[in-house]
């Protein structure tokens, strides 16, 4: 079981992934509405996974996980896209994110993404 922190400016979406991941058995410790916030409650809360979006207020995603990188180079960060952010995705993994899965998620595509940050 991981603890994850869930970053992401919409509530439906943040929702939406609190529940995928508890049916997987995973434990979500802490919600941010953008980077800023989310940097702080990673300090917080240390949870094994970070699932960050990429357009957020205040601090985007790729900013956010420069800075966590920077706090913790063995942070495990997954992206969260729409379809159509492969150009953001790219940076984001050469910033340090392990995976990414896309917009609207697919439970079994979210599980598998947390599985293999997981085993690396």
């Amino acid at each position: 079981m991981a603890r994850i922190l869930i970053v992401d400016d919409a509530k439906f979406m943040r929702m939406t992934l609190t529940n995928i991941l508890q049916k997987g058995n995973h434990q979500v410790v802490g919600e941010a509405d953008n980077g800023r916030i989310g940097i702080e409650l990673y300090k917080e809360l240390k949870p094994d996974i970070v699932t960050m979006d990429i357009t957020m207020p205040e601090m985007n995603g790729l900013e956010a996980v420069k800075h966590i990188k920077s706090l913790d180079p063995n942070s495990i960060i997954i992206m969260c896209s729409a379809l159509g952010q492969q150009k953001l995705v790219v940076e984001a993994i050469e910033s340090g994110a392990k995976d990414f899965i896309v917009k609207p998620f697919d439970e079994s595509r979210v599980l598998e993404a947390v599985s293999r940050v997981l085993e690396k």
